[in-house]
């Protein structure tokens, strides 16, 4: 019977909660919250434009990054459109499905290319051949560190697909737990975008993940100064509430709350990786805030025996069966999970 003391690992939110210097700053904005909140937008977009290296005119600020994927969906349809040229959408499967929900809402036809068999490691000629095949313009979306797997996409091998693109392919790369890598091959699309490698990449971030502001709602793009201001044709005007902005500021300011989170991230995928290594349940290599990880026996009725023990895990991800996908919460909770996970093993249900 679920109760309030349910442990939530199942939307990937950060239970460590919001730093003590983002409550502040909210309840501190309160004074103001009858005033637009332009000085405190225009202050968040200095910030992150100096973080990522970029100059101002090259960030799209949006209400979570989703607004920024809809962003560029809805841009490069409009685009398509004005030429009279068709528009897809082409998604790893299984993969977050923002872009392929956005697309479908406008009737954008969504292709999906399904994860390889040995690895779940993009299918990067399978997507390469559905964009061959259609006179169009294409958009990749590709999540990466990829969501559910957790894993990243080979840098050189994904950099230099990008490279040789032609001027109707367009990337969408989603990096909202960039933050969380520690494999040191990998390397931001911001990067390529300083390089000016390409014309036709967006990176979206967000607050939500290793900054704890899921419900704050902030995100950004990264692009080109051109693209942006193409994006931002299609942005809401005023989507940025005072709230969320001096939240993200004061965040973006207490290294010792982003050290600490990003400090317990790894905690918890330490002991989790380790009980699944003494179980011998395979799990894919996490370079973000959740685990991908093998489940012995069926998912749904593992899902509702967790339940049962007010833990909440993540969903099968359709057509990856006998995984699931599990938030690194706070190393307390995981303890919890770790000492349930155990006893179904003496029970033989995983």
């Amino acid at each position: 019977m679920l109760t309030n003391n349910l442990i939530e690992l199942n939307s990937n939110e950060n239970s460590l909660g919001m730093s003590d210097a983002a409550k502040q700053a909210v309840i501190d904005s309160l004074d103001i919250g009858f005033r637009y909140p332009d000085d405190q937008r225009a202050a968040l977009i200095t910030k992150v434009a100096k973080i990522n290296g970029v100059t101002e005119s090259q960030i799209s600020l949006g209400s979570g990054s989703s607004e920024n994927i809809r962003t560029v969906v809805q841009m490069l349809q409009n685009q398509a459109l004005v030429a009279g040229k068709k528009f897809q959408v082409i998604v790893p499967h299984p993969t977050f499905a923002y872009a392929e929900l956005y697309a479908t809402s406008i009737d954008v036809p969504v292709i999906k290319v399904p994860l390889m068999t040995e690895n779940y490691a993009f299918d990067l000629q399978g997507m390469q051949k559905v964009a061959d095949d259609f006179d169009g313009i294409s958009l990749f979306y590709l999540c990466n560190p990829n969501n559910p797997t957790s894993t990243i996409t080979d840098t050189v091998k994904l950099k230099e697909w990008v490279g040789r693109a032609p001027s109707n392919h367009y990337f969408l790369l989603d990096e909202a737990y960039s933050e969380y890598v520690t494999d040191p091959s990998f390397e931001s699309g911001v990067a390529w975008i300083r390089e000016e490698y390409s014309e036709n990449i967006v990176v979206v971030r967000t607050f939500s993940k290793l900054c704890a502001l899921a419900g704050m709602r902030v995100g950004y793009a990264v692009a080109s100064a051109q693209m942006i201001a193409r994006l931002e044709a299609f942005i809401s005007i005023d989507n940025t509430n005072l709230a969320g902005a001096v939240a993200a500021l004061a965040t973006l300011d207490d290294e010792a709350f982003l050290a600490l989170s990003l400090r317990t991230a790894n905690q918890s995928r330490q002991l989790v990786e380790q009980t699944l290594d003494e179980l011998g349940l395979r799990y894919l290599p996490s370079q973000a805030s959740f685990i991908f990880h093998e489940i012995q026996g069926d998912v749904q009725t593992y899902i509702d025996r967790m339940s049962e023990h007010d833990i909440a895990v993540g969903r099968e991800f359709a057509p990856i069966t006998g995984f699931n996908r599990l938030t690194l919460g706070r190393p307390d909770e995981m303890a919890v999970f770790v000492e349930v996970l155990k006893s179904f093993r003496e029970k033989g249900w995983v």
